[in-house]
């Protein structure tokens, strides 16, 4: 009769031997977004290379809805085989900030950080009803007139809220913040007249600087933009400690073989190097950019320390 260690041990001679076939059938990527946004692009562009690059299809599931909480929700329920995997943004590590009470996992705990696959600075953009053009002119503008420049947000607890509440914090300035369902009506309203500001990531607005509707004012970030040269960062415009770069990155359910986790960095790896990919995603406003494993694991948590003290001093909740 076998011993309880002996068929531990065959268990686990078995779990490996299936990791190392990995995949030997289609992998779902699943994006908590609708089609045709910067983590669905990603999403795509990274499915198409990996399919190539192992050898089975990667599908990109969509599903969209309540800040990425229902995508989340389903990968931390799937089997952690590394056949249905996230691909998640900035927003997951909001999660436990605004939605505590009803999630069904743990934003850190039940998931392994795979790779980011690409990241996108936020710039602050001004529309025309701003006559801004540096930071110091908005920073002026908004001390002679408190709470009266609006900057809008794809929704409360969103990066660009956060973003704009981080920068009046630093700035000591008063804003309002005002919430949309999404960064495209936002843009819209900006570029029209209704808006003043918006803390935006970079591939959200990229078309509409580059067409003249959208003065940009400063990156977030801990250096210039390749796509905005001419833009100065925060830091060199006299904010400093600003900074605010979206991520896209891939993630595995907590438990996932590490053979299986290896071949997934090993395709994100290969993503980011591959020219077509970068030069895809510069289109976008966005850099190809790998942080793997621990590393990016480290950043999460530092962002969701961040994010839960922020929306405690906001007292914003949305359970």
């Amino acid at each position: 009769m076998k011993t309880l260690a002996s068929l531990a041990a065959l268990a686990l001679c078995a779990h490996g031997a299936l990791a190392q076939g990995y995949p030997a059938k289609p992998v779902h990527v699943v994006v908590g977004f609708s089609a045709g946004g910067p983590t669905d692009v990603v999403a795509r562009a990274f499915a198409e290379h990996a399919a190539r690059t192992l050898g089975q299809p990667f599908i990109v599931d969509n599903k969209p809805g309540a800040n990425t909480v229902l995508a989340a929700e389903y990968v931390a329920s799937a089997a952690a085989d590394g056949y249905t995997v996230l691909l998640g943004a900035t927003n997951h590590t909001m999660i436990p900030a605004l939605y505590s009470a009803r999630v069904k996992f743990d934003a850190v705990r039940s998931f392994v950080p795979v790779c980011t696959l690409a990241g996108s600075p936020t710039v602050l953009v001004v529309g025309p009803s701003m006559k801004a053009k540096t930071l110091a002119d908005f920073t002026r503008a908004a001390q002679a007139a408190p709470g009266r420049i609006t900057f809008g947000s794809p929704g409360p607890g969103s990066q660009g809220h956060f973003a704009g509440e981080r920068f009046a914090r630093l700035t000591n300035v008063s804003l309002n913040h005002i919430p949309y369902k999404g960064a495209a009506p936002a843009t819209t309203d900006l570029i029209g007249g209704q808006l003043d500001a918006s803390f935006a990531t970079l591939g959200s607005v990229l078309p509409h600087i580059q067409s003249g509707k959208l003065t940009p004012i400063a990156v977030a970030a801990g250096q210039r933009s390749t796509l905005l040269p001419g833009v100065p960062t925060f830091e060199e415009a006299g904010v400093k400690n600003f900074r605010d770069d979206a991520w896209y990155g891939l993630m595995a359910r907590a438990g996932t073989p590490v053979a299986v986790l290896q071949a997934l960095e090993n395709a994100a790896r290969t993503f980011t190097q591959t020219p077509a990919a970068v030069e895809k995603l510069r289109g976008l406003g966005l850099t190809a950019q790998t942080v793997c494993g621990a590393t990016f694991g480290s950043q999460i948590q530092r962002e969701v320390q961040a994010n839960s003290q922020l929306a405690k001093e906001l007292n914003l909740k949305l359970d």
